[in-house]
């Protein structure tokens, strides 16, 4: 195992344009780099929703996108579907959804999706077919590659990349760690 001080750092500080849950002074930033259609992405959802529970207001939790389009064909799309929602106001509860229908993530899925969001259908549907918000997608790639990400997820704690198990225990001892 590598020393902390070894470890890989998050090159793209958290910042205005994230998408965050928890308070901006939260002393803990815990970032995600991760793909809409990666089942190992998906099955660390129930562990940040538990650190974001017991950690409360001392965490702050950042998504990036990180689509590992040669595995995954949908992952692009996907989180292209997750900032146009987000253009509405709407990224949370889109990101949700897209992780919840894993298997459901194609073209009218998200049309379907962005309809029970109460989304604008028709900006939301020429965004999509724009790929208004590509570029967004590509920042975050970018910034991950840049950051030593190979794979998701892949979390960083207050900019030190987390290069160990992503259960529970694991988590919440790297997140003590810097929480103190």
């Amino acid at each position: 195992m590598e020393s902390r001080t070894e470890r890989a750092r998050l090159a793209v500080p958290v910042g205005e344009r994230d998408h965050v849950r928890g308070p901006a002074e939260a002393p803990v930033k815990l970032v995600e780099y991760g793909d809409f259609e990666c089942p190992y992405t998906r099955r660390a959802r129930p562990v940040v929703r538990r650190l974001g529970q017991e950690f409360g207001d001392r965490l702050l939790f950042v998504f990036r996108n990180f689509p590992l389009t040669r595995i995954h064909p949908h992952a692009q799309a996907a989180a292209e579907a997750a900032e146009t929602a987000a253009s509405q106001g709407r990224y949370w509860e889109m990101h949700d959804l897209l992780f919840d229908n894993q298997r459901h993530l194609e073209g009218e899925d998200f049309r379907r999706y962005a309809q029970q969001l109460g989304l604008d259908p028709e900006r939301f549907d020429r965004e999509l077919a724009q790929h208004a918000h590509a570029h967004r997608v590509r920042e975050d790639l970018r910034g991950g590659l840049k950051s030593g990400v190979r794979g998701t997820p892949t979390f960083f704690v207050n900019g030190l990349r987390h290069d160990g198990p992503n259960d529970l225990a694991t988590l919440r001892a790297a997140v003590e760690q810097v929480a103190r």
